[in-house]
């Protein structure tokens, strides 16, 4: 169990570090407008860049969302079920929900990611580099959902879950 915890403190701290890239997200939101109309440069690049943080905080955020319980969360009759028997829910769901969707996601996107990554692709318009996190992000998305879905499969019952 020791393991269980350690993965699931670093997931958190996954995270909790991705979700500060939503400042430069942000900020180069709202660059774009001035870059193109008053300097008019770089505007296509703070473009590219936004894309780039835009999917890898999209791709940790669903797992955020999974560990926070509001991801695939409908508990408005489940209110009424017992602490245990919605944790068993829970995880039946994400036995049967989850991991076969992010193993399917994580297969099917291979023959797209590995030829990217490899040849390190660039944006189509603007050539510039970094096209390949984007489609990255998909694995990373799938790896952090996996690996959150093991922790919350695995995690023993907390005292008062009877």
């Amino acid at each position: 169990m020791r393991a269980l915890g350690m993965l699931d403190r670093l997931i958190g701290r996954i995270v909790d570090t991705f979700m500060w890239l939503a400042l430069p997200l942000v900020l180069l939101l709202f660059l774009q407008w001035p870059l193109r109309d008053i300097f008019h440069a770089y505007s296509r690049e703070a473009n590219d860049l936004g894309q780039i943080i835009f999917a890898l905080y999209v791709a940790v955020s669903v797992t955020a969302a999974t560990r926070a319980g509001t991801h695939l969360a409908a508990d408005a009759v489940a209110q009424r079920y017992s602490p245990s028997l919605r944790r068993r829910i829970r995880q039946l769901g994400v036995m049967i929900g989850l991991v076969p969707w992010a193993l399917f996601v994580t297969f099917a996107g291979k023959s797209m990611l590995v030829p990217s990554l490899l040849e390190r692709e660039a944006f189509p318009d603007t050539y510039n580099p970094g096209y390949f996190v984007l489609k990255l992000a998909l694995w990373l998305m799938t790896l952090l959902l996996l690996a959150q879905a093991a922790v919350d499969i695995a995690r023993p019952l907390e005292p008062g879950d009877g």
